[in-house]
């Protein structure tokens, strides 16, 4: 079956002048002529056409198209799967685009109606995100905030007055917020330590993002960084990267409540072997599986970090005293397991 010009236009969408100009450039010759002729094309042209408009979907010129089609032609196959590329390509631009807008629209920009400075501000922001992030990272991140955002809120407000009142990072009351601001970012990133690397990047290097929806400003950055650091050089003597990915979160709440409650025990000065000291030990050590993700090869590597670096044990969601308590009750309960936080 043989195709006269106007018909394959019709049939394919495109004018008669674009046919021609590609007969012209050689870049789709017709295979036969009528008697009066016209151009007539087969379906070799056909099959032709259809890779040269693929290829143009994905944005390359003619003149590089007519390399790519040189020689002895593409096959069905290769046509195809350029078509497939090319769809892929335009339903991941467009997923992208979409998933920005619903961010403008449910994330940014909740809230009263924006005016031009909202809209540039959320703009800015989206174009400095997505130098590090794609959409549903960055949805995965704006949806898991909301476990964070109330301690978080505490936290800095508490390393604000920390740096207030100059203490320096190696100090127990510093790495005890170092360690809630480590494990608040981690359980915000799900373990991701890429992700979480790749977040605090943009904010070192990136100033518009300071100070924004809850960000911290680039000083407090650099404070809780040189202590985290100290810790980080410690635990990485005993924990690899896929250990820290592990770690499971204990909100500070469940340690404050256990260190208020063993501070009671201790006043009323019950013995270790006491059922109240026993639930105590018993709920602590629930809680250090939690932290280890029920691990016990990783439970041994944090006791063995804290047991040999005072630093690791400064910034202790517990005080000193209080774990000693627990190792003893704990040791009563069930020996000779014991646990640390």
């Amino acid at each position: 079956m043989l195709l006269k010009v106007g018909d394959l236009a019709r049939r394919t969408g495109l004018t008669v002048r674009t046919l021609h100009h590609y007969d012209e450039i050689g870049l789709l010759t017709p295979s036969g002529r009528s008697e009066a002729g016209y151009r007539l094309y087969s379906q070799a042209d056909v099959q032709r056409l259809h890779g040269i408009q693929t290829m143009r979907q994905m944005g390359l010129a003619l003149s590089d198209i007519g390399e790519l089609l040189g020689g002895e032609g593409v096959s069905p196959e290769r046509i195809i799967n350029q078509q497939i590329r090319a769809l892929d390509q335009q339903i991941g631009q467009a997923t992208e685009l979409r998933a920005r807008l619903s961010m403008l629209r449910d994330g940014l920009m909740a809230g009263a109606e924006p005016d031009m400075g909202n809209w540039l501000e959320a703009l800015a922001l989206m174009t400095t995100y997505g130098k590090y992030f794609t959409s549903a990272e960055l949805k995965r991140i704006f949806e898991n905030w909301s476990r964070i955002e109330a301690d978080w809120l505490v936290v800095k407000d508490q390393v604000r007055c920390a740096m207030d009142r100059q203490l320096p990072p190696d100090s127990p009351e510093v790495q005890a917020l170092a360690y809630r601001w480590m494990a608040l970012m981690l359980h915000w990133m799900n373990g991701d330590m890429d992700l979480l690397e790749r977040w605090g990047h943009m904010f070192r290097t990136e100033p518009s993002t300071h100070g924004r929806n809850h960000a911290p400003p680039g000083d407090m950055i650099e404070y809780v960084e040189a202590a985290i650091k100290l810790r980080m050089e410690l635990l990485e003597k005993y924990l690899t990267r896929e250990d820290l990915r592990r770690l499971g979160h204990v909100p500070h709440g469940e340690w404050a409540a256990l260190e208020e409650r063993v501070q009671q025990l201790m006043a009323r000065a019950l013995p270790h072997h006491h059922p109240e000291a026993t639930a105590a030990a018993l709920r602590w050590d629930a809680l250090f599986n939690t932290l280890a993700c029920h691990s016990a090869s990783l439970r041994q590597k944090l006791l063995a970090a804290s047991a040999n670096e005072p630093l690791l044990q400064a910034g202790s969601p517990l005080s000193v005293p209080v774990r000693a308590y627990l190792q003893a009750a704990l040791a009563h309960a069930r020996p000779p397991a014991s646990a640390v936080a």
